[in-house]
């Protein structure tokens, strides 16, 4: 796997992203054998997306089961720390939900990566967390308000493309 950089950082540690690449990509063939064999997911899809979203965008991704955010971004006005979901979509689904995001924890924004079924990225979607909060907060859904929960297409509404860049 080419990659624009030889290393990432995880949890402060330098990681050869090469090698974790091919980790990664042999965990996608695995759990897609998995799935043809059962029928139902190997549930990799939050690794992938962390893994995908920080080579992508040169985050540091945090230790595992950090409360609250799952990667940061150094910018101009500071850290940024950003809640990575991710959710495999296909032609044959639709109606598909953002994972569960909890508005109790602290940061800044949500990433959704979304995945082919082969757990290729397709796209990376930005949603501040005043906009992701408004959408959680408005009355009338039990979905949204006690389970973080929206669909992929109220999410891609207040996000932006972040991944591959527009234009």
């Amino acid at each position: 796997m080419l990659t624009r950089r030889s290393s990432l950082i995880i949890a402060n540690c330098l990681v050869d992203i090469d090698r974790l690449g091919e980790i990664i990509q042999e965990a996608k063939k695995l759990a897609w054998e998995y799935k043809m064999l059962t029928g139902k997911p190997l549930g990799i899809t939050g690794e992938v997306a962390e893994y995908e979203a920080a080579r992508q965008l040169n985050l540091q991704l945090c230790d595992a089961r950090q409360a609250g955010h799952d990667a940061t971004q150094k910018g101009l006005a500071g850290e940024k720390k950003i809640q990575i979901k991710g959710r495999c979509v296909t032609s044959k689904k639709s109606g598909q939900r953002v994972p569960s995001i909890k508005l109790t924890h602290d940061w800044d924004s949500v990433m959704l990566v979304l995945l082919d079924d082969n757990f290729e990225p397709i796209k990376i979607l930005e949603a501040e967390r005043s906009a992701v909060e408004q959408v959680l907060t408005k009355p009338g859904s039990k979905s949204r308000n006690e389970r973080g929960s929206m669909s992929i297409s109220q999410f891609n509404f207040i996000a932006r493309q972040v991944w591959p860049k527009e234009g």
